[in-house]
């Protein structure tokens, strides 16, 4: 009969056999299959190596690629904005490249009039009642409210100002005087709504304002709607270009290309973050500025080109 104690028995011999047979299996496969490993370890370490020596090597392709753009800047655009006056608009996130567009600006011989960086509280859905306010307590005997959108909008008011301080007036009408744009870029600046740098002027003749990345947060598609709202209203004044970034939903470039009218009216740059960038910002400018022609430009979706064609 079979009983308890067999049964314990037999268990034990069967797990006894199995673990005999794990042993004597990996002795016999131990040799083999390490040498095995071994030889993989090996190789993918080669592998990695070569792909980070492939990458040292795209690195250092691209950084020449950037000196080369830097050296032929000079020649490649000289004169091409010469004796134009130019305002810059430095939304959040540009600080890095920002003052590379200014610089390509000025190779091609424009004058810069005004830099001036705007905070992310300009954009802030919260600070809408308080950004109306200021742009009324702003207003100055050349800089009225006049003409100005008189609504709710308190980013389409506050920029339409801003606009008005910054670029030249229709011919005929009366040219902000150095003292209102002071008064009135000092106001948004003591607010923190913007950062000015020193020498600020006026009248220029037309516009580049440099986008960053699109906004993630929770009020995202309010602020990427504002951001719009400001290129429309520095358009409307003179000519503009909107160099940055392509990539990413909500980013200014591809709003601006993504809109029938703006489309029409307004020149774009999707790569200012590149020194190639931003010596074809300084191109776009000039063809936008100079002849009076609109184009979209880069490497993401809706541009046609690099770089306008050049001049037969």
């Amino acid at each position: 009969m079979i009983n308890f104690r067999y049964h314990v028995v037999s268990l034990t011999a069967v797990f006894l056999a199995l673990a005999i047979g794990l042993v004597v299996g990996t002795a016999a496969l131990n040799g083999p299959v390490a040498d095995n490993l071994k030889n993989q370890i090996s190789a993918l370490n080669k592998d990695l190596g070569n792909k980070r020596d492939q990458i040292n090597q795209y690195r250092d392709e691209v950084n020449k690629n950037q000196d080369f753009a830097t050296e032929i800047a000079p020649f490649y655009l000289a004169d091409k904005l010469a004796n134009r006056k130019l305002a810059v608009i430095a939304l959040p996130g540009t600080s890095e490249y920002a003052d590379g567009v200014i610089a390509m600006l000025k190779v091609a011989g424009a004058t810069v009039t005004a830099k001036v960086t705007v905070q992310d509280k300009f954009f802030d859905p919260n600070m809408n009642i308080e950004l109306l306010d200021l742009a009324g307590q702003s207003s100055q005997p050349s800089i009225t409210m006049e003409g100005l959108p008189l609504n709710s909008d308190g980013v389409e008011t506050a920029s339409a100002q801003l606009a008005s301080t910054l670029l030249l007036h229709v011919t005929g009408t009366q040219q902000p005087t150095t003292t209102d744009v002071t008064a009135v870029l000092t106001a948004y600046s003591k607010g923190s709504y913007i950062s000015v740098d020193k020498g600020a002027l006026g009248g220029a003749e037309g516009t580049v304002i440099v986008s960053g990345e699109p906004y993630t947060d929770k009020d995202a598609a309010k602020k990427g709607t504002s951001m719009v709202t400001m290129t429309d209203q520095f358009h409307k004044v003179k000519p503009l270009v909107v160099a940055g970034f392509g990539v990413g939903d909500g980013n200014l470039v591809s709003a601006v290309r993504g809109d029938p009218t703006l489309v029409k009216e307004i020149s774009t740059v999707d790569n200012a973050s590149t020194v190639q960038g931003q010596v074809a910002t300084a191109m776009v400018t000039a063809e936008r500025v100079v002849q009076g022609k609109i184009g979209q430009y880069g490497l993401a979706a809706g541009a046609s080109s690099l770089v306008p064609k050049a001049e037969s």
